[in-house]
């Protein structure tokens, strides 16, 4: 055989021919539209997570917070994100939390008792609701 004006010897034998392995779905394909399937990891992408220290506040405190409370905190971390905040204290009803808004997780949480005269640093915005 000449290939670029060099002579080589094809001294290769025929092989048997390999088949390519079938790829077999994932279990979860052709169920929900690609559109339901996007809306719900979207959803799960805009719920606020609890650190395990803020999970220790609130129970250290007896704050127990309902579906309601924990949209609105959701949604003022929404709020402070399109802002550009990165650490922001969130105040609902007679609590408050400082959050990191880009992982969206609560990292304390502090009740109406310890709320005065109570400093809170490294934030950079403040959201009431």
């Amino acid at each position: 055989m000449i290939v670029n004006n060099n002579f080589y010897v094809n001294v290769g034998k025929v092989v048997k021919r390999q088949e390519a392995p079938v790829i077999k779905k994932p279990d979860n394909a052709g169920k929900g539209s690609f559109d339901e399937i996007l809306k719900s990891k979207i959803d799960e992408s805009n719920e606020i997570k609890f650190s395990k220290h803020a999970q220790m506040r609130l129970q250290m405190r007896n704050m127990n917070l309902s579906e309601a409370q924990k949209e609105r905190i959701s949604k003022a971390v929404q709020k402070a994100g399109e802002k550009g905040v990165k650490e922001s204290l969130v105040l609902v009803d007679d609590m408050a939390f400082v959050v990191d808004v880009r992982s969206k997780t609560v990292i304390t949480a502090v009740n109406s008792n310890e709320l005065k005269e109570n400093v809170f640093t490294n934030i950079d915005g403040a959201v009431f609701t």
